[in-house]
């Protein structure tokens, strides 16, 4: 049987690297443009519907005149849903996550921003580097500038679910001790139950990143991740697809343990809720999402307004603060507050980061592939 290498890998110091170098240091002044001044003293954007907390929305407004009109969204699909149906135009700002460079590319619905205009020495160096080499459609340009990161693993109430050990499990969302009160988002859990397939030798070593390479290599694969999850498909209490549901399962709905992303939970944590978050034993799934500038957008000026105030560490690390995910800007998190760097810790213990996977690039193949098996997932009987 053919034995298949794991995803790539990145720690910590691939990941954050020159951010303690570089402290704080590349903190900037909100020297606001005459030309966005000038112009429509709006920005409409189509951003991940927690990303943006009032309190950076007001301090960006009081400081430039420049009203934001803010459309949260849930998914990489219905953002580039929107796009699509609008042909670009409509919004200035929108927030493609780097892994769907490939689906983007095909669209020719964004346009490169202006580099001369963007400070991108104040982001990490190998977030930066991935606009101008995944998102660089063309020689010498830049489709996409980081903006948040995280990953996805496993949240659970304090109270009600321990995990076996220091570490969770991608298994434990689908196990029959928690049967009938776990979540997850229907495409990204049944690649958590594959990652989990493999260490219980259901699916060979690196077999659910192999199915990146090709539809022939994907759908084996697929088909036995699928069969596995609809068999206990009962187990699951509640499909997720934004911050708030994940919030609301958490609180409300009876779910003592969920496949989520970071933000969501360890908002809860921090707020006082017997909830926490943390990578699994079989390695967190990491993102970073960005900005782009659609090919229609309207208020050019206004765009690099906002760039340059979601680049200050200070404005950056409150923001943080608030929704839980992290920064791509250096030093930001020395601004974030005690309960952050806690939460961080709690998130990554021991060797947490060095095994996170990142998620691969995604080709528009692969995406409608894997609509079609959690749609099966999703429709078949419990």
């Amino acid at each position: 049987m053919t034995k298949f290498t794991s995803g790539p890998k990145i720690n910590r110091r691939t990941l954050l690297k020159g951010s303690l170098a570089a402290g704080s240091a590349l903190a900037m002044p909100a020297i606001i443009s005459k030309a966005a001044l000038a112009s429509s003293g709006e920005i409409n954007i189509l951003m991940w519907s927690d990303y943006l907390p009032e309190t950076f929305l007001k301090s960006f407004t009081d400081a430039t005149g420049i009203k934001v009109n803010y459309t949260g969204i849930g998914s990489n699909e219905e953002l580039i849903n929107k796009l699509k149906a609008s042909k670009g135009r409509g919004f200035d700002i929108v927030s493609p996550t780097n892994n769907r460079a490939l689906q983007w590319k095909a669209l020719e619905l964004l346009q490169p921003f202006d580099m001369t205009k963007v400070a991108i020495d104040a982001v990490n160096p190998a977030m930066g580097k991935i606009g101008s080499t995944d998102w660089g459609f063309t020689t010498d340009e830049t489709y996409w500038l980081p903006h948040i990161w995280g990953t996805e693993g496993l949240a659970w109430r304090t109270d009600l679910f321990k995990p076996d050990g220091t570490f969770p499990s991608y298994g434990d969302v689908w196990a029959d001790a928690n049967a009938g009160k776990t979540m997850g988002r229907a495409h990204s859990m049944m690649l958590g139950a594959g990652l989990y397939m493999e260490t219980i030798g259901e699916l060979e070593p690196g077999a659910m990143w192999a199915a990146y390479g090709s539809e022939e290599a994907m759908r084996p694969i697929w088909d036995k991740v699928t069969a596995w999850c609809t068999a206990r498909k009962g187990n699951i209490k509640l499909l997720w697809n934004d911050a708030d549901t994940q919030k609301n399962g958490l609180l409300n709905e009876g779910v003592i343990v969920g496949q989520t992303w970071d933000g969501p939970p360890l908002a809860l944590k921090s707020a006082g809720d017997p909830v926490m978050y943390r990578a699994p034993k079989e390695g967190a799934m990491a993102w970073v999402d960005g900005m782009a500038l659609p090919s229609g957008a309207a208020n050019i000026e206004q765009v690099y307004e906002f760039i340059k105030y979601a680049f200050m560490p200070d404005l950056a690390g409150e923001a943080i603060d608030h929704h839980g995910y992290n920064s791509p800007v250096l030093g930001a998190d020395k601004y974030a507050g005690e309960a952050y760097a806690k939460n961080f810790a709690d998130a990554y213990p021991e060797d947490a980061l060095a095994k996170l996977n990142p998620w691969p690039s995604e080709p528009q193949w692969y995406a409608d592939i894997r609509t079609e098996y959690a749609n099966r997932f999703e429709s078949a009987s419990s």
